[in-house]
């Protein structure tokens, strides 16, 4: 692959063979890692075209730029795309925020997510992990994607939020919908007004979910998120219905999509490997926490963020930026650098250290759900190497369209049933 011939900018790359999205990531890295591109034309009166991006490929520039979020801030925007402020803010919520907002609105949700508040989820997880395998065990055969990756997570956050588990399905079709609106199986439109309007729609959907939710909860409190968040106090503020629903809609795009499709890569990584599927399950618990980690930095399930410079004279290395310039950190590229990473295109559950930047880097914006999705993506292998030890990919993964989310929509699976 020639240098040249490598744009970042429109979706030629994505929509190849994954090889060749990393053979693009690794010539970068070696000899363009700070490189321009284009904004391709959005062919629509919606959005006006930006003004291109700077992108980053190298694991230390990914990091530092997560590091100094005084020089490259989220608060104008975390997609390539120019959106609308209004909707950024709505399906972004703290993604899409700068201090002191998002260090205002993340001190009162981080106080669900610490090890110590997880630690009493453990019984939950682990029961809501045994019902996803209960669902397939006798079949022999399913898809893996949407039969047991993306049940576990999405059941967790109904669960966490006090749901109704019959709400759960029209969570799922809306989540796949806000995340995939690129990918023709969700919006065939392939128009931006169509894939506008299938985030518009998924959105307010979700976000009508939790509001319905959170009024009943102010009257009628119980012991879940959303009482919790409904009653919390920031500062001497509470916080609004508006920031509910954005938060809503931030956790089950974070928190099912991502762990969802770490899950369903990890499955793929190991039948591809089976020599570290044996060694997994020789020693389940004392390889877990190398082993997620590891799930977690070959499957990079969120590809990029941007950012953008605040500043004239920002610099990373000898590269300086421009006041409003655009700045996108590759996650996928970075965790395979081998600067940082011994053999980086090696699957490897022993790899130790692993300072992978699959739950972002560094700095304020780290993932809030980092614990949660390790111990969701902990115990459905526990649960499956116990019950369905010879369950195996037996088919290529479909993958969704997307230079955002690197997901898997289906995926095909055999097993002896149980």
């Amino acid at each position: 692959m020639k240098l040249d011939e490598i744009d970042l900018g429109t979706m030629d790359l994505w929509e190849g063979p994954i090889e060749g999205r990393y053979e693009a990531f690794a010539r970068l890295r070696a000899e363009r890692p700070i490189a321009f591109y284009e904004e391709p034309d959005p062919e629509s009166d919606l959005f006006d075209r930006g003004p291109g991006f700077w992108s980053l490929t190298r694991h230390r520039d990914v990091v530092e730029a997560s590091r100094r979020a005084d020089l490259f801030c989220s608060g104008q925007g975390t997609n390539i795309l120019d959106i609308p402020e209004e909707l950024r803010d709505f399906i972004g919520s703290m993604i899409n925020m700068d201090d002191p907002r998002h260090a205002r609105l993340r001190r009162v949700v981080s106080k669900v997510f610490t090890p110590r508040s997880l630690e009493a989820l453990r019984s939950d997880v682990d029961a809501i992990a045994s019902e996803v395998v209960d669902g397939i065990a006798g079949k022999g055969e399913c898809d893996f994607v949407t039969d047991v990756a993306a049940l576990l997570p999405l059941r967790v956050i109904v669960d966490l939020m006090g749901i109704p588990r019959s709400q759960e399905r029209f969570i799922f079709d809306q989540t796949n919908r806000l995340l995939g609106f690129l990918d023709p199986e969700y919006v065939p439109e392939a128009t931006p007004e169509a894939a506008v309007g299938a985030v518009l729609t998924a959105a307010q959907g979700l976000a009508g979910v939790v509001q319905e939710l959170a009024e009943d909860r102010v009257k009628n409190p119980r012991n879940d998120l959303t009482t919790m968040l409904v009653n919390a106090e920031v500062d001497d503020d509470t916080i609004s219905p508006t920031e509910l629903a954005s938060f809503f809609i931030l956790l089950v795009g974070a928190g099912n999509e991502t762990t969802r499709n770490a899950i369903a890569h990890g499955l793929v990584a190991l039948t591809e490997h089976p020599d570290q599927l044996a060694l997994w399950q020789s020693d389940f618990e004392g390889l877990a926490p190398t082993a997620v980690e590891e799930i977690v930095r070959w499957a990079s399930p969120v590809q990029h963020f941007r950012r953008t410079v605040t500043r004239d004279g920002a610099r990373l290395g000898d590269h300086e930026f421009h006041e409003g310039e655009k700045v996108v950190l590759w996650y996928g590229a970075a965790n395979r650098d081998p600067e940082v990473f011994a053999d980086p295109d090696r699957f490897d559950i022993r790899r130790s250290p692993n300072d992978h930047v699959g739950f972002g880097g560094p700095g304020p914006h780290f993932c809030l759900g980092a614990h949660l999705a390790r111990r969701e993506i902990t115990v459905m292998y526990r649960e499956l190497f116990r019950r369905l030890p010879d369950l195996h990919a037996v088919g290529a993964p479909d993958r969704l369209r997307s230079n955002f989310i690197d997901g898997i929509k289906h995926l095909p699976v055999e097993f002896t049933p149980r």
